[in-house]
C-alpha cells in the first residue's frame, strides 16, 4: 500500500468514517478505471481540479464518471471567472495528489492550513479549495474516489461522505451537472 493510501485510510479511520477499499493497477483515466469498477456497487466519480485566471483560487469539481463537462459550461455554472486546469505542482500543494489521482480525499490536505498557506490563496473560511459537487451525488447511496493515489478506490456511504465533508469544513456547492 502506498504512503498516500495509508495516510488517507488512517485519516478516515481516525475520524470514524467507515469505508470499503478496492486495490487495482494504476488507473489514471475513467476509461481505464471502468473495467475495474464494474463489480463495485457505487457511483464512481470524475474529479477535476481548477484554478482561476489570477491563480489565487482553487476549485475541485466532482461528478458522476459517465458525464461530460466542458470547461466553458463549468465557468458559467461556477461564476468564478475564467478557469484553467491546475498544474501538477498546485495539485500537490493544495490536495496532496498528482495528475490521475485527483479526488475528494485530497481535501484532507486542505484542513488547518491557514498558518502555512499563502494568505492570498485562502477563502474567507480559511481553506484553499472550494468544492463543487454534482447534485446527483447528494443522494447517491454510495460514492467512490481514489484515496489520493490511483491504485485503489474507496467507497463511502452517503452518510459517511457527508460526514467527511462536514469534518473538512470548507465551502461546498451542489451543482446540476
Amino acid at each position: 500500500m502506498s504512503p498516500k493510501i495509508a495516510a488517507t485510510l488512517d485519516w478516515l479511520d481516525s475520524h470514524g468514517i467507515s469505508y470499503q477499499v478496492y486495490y487495482h493497477p494504476p488507473l489514471p483515466t475513467i476509461q481505464e478505471a471502468l473495467a475495474y469498477w464494474k463489480n463495485i456497487d457505487s457511483v464512481h466519480c470524475k474529479n477535476l481540479f481548477f484554478r482561476n485566471h489570477k491563480g489565487n483560487r482553487h476549485y475541485l469539481v466532482s461528478f458522476e464518471c459517465h458525464k461530460d463537462l466542458d470547461i466553458h459550461s463549468l465557468e458559467h455554472m461556477l461564476h468564478q471567472g475564467k478557469l484553467s486546469f491546475a498544474s501538477p505542482e498546485r495539485m500537490d500543494r493544495c490536495l496532496g495528489v498528482s495528475p490521475g489521482s485527483v479526488c475528494a480525499f485530497g481535501l484532507i490536505h486542505d484542513i488547518d492550513i491557514a498558518d502555512t498557506a499563502d494568505p492570498r490563496e485562502l477563502f474567507e473560511n480559511g481553506h484553499r479549495v472550494k468544492y463543487f459537487i454534482d447534485r446527483e451525488l447528494q443522494t447517491a447511496p454510495r460514492v467512490s474516489f481514489h484515496p489520493c493515489d490511483n491504485t485503489a478506490s474507496v467507497v463511502l456511504t452517503n452518510e459517511m461522505f457527508l460526514k467527511f465533508l462536514s469534518i473538512w469544513g470548507g465551502e461546498v456547492e451542489w451543482l446540476d451537472i
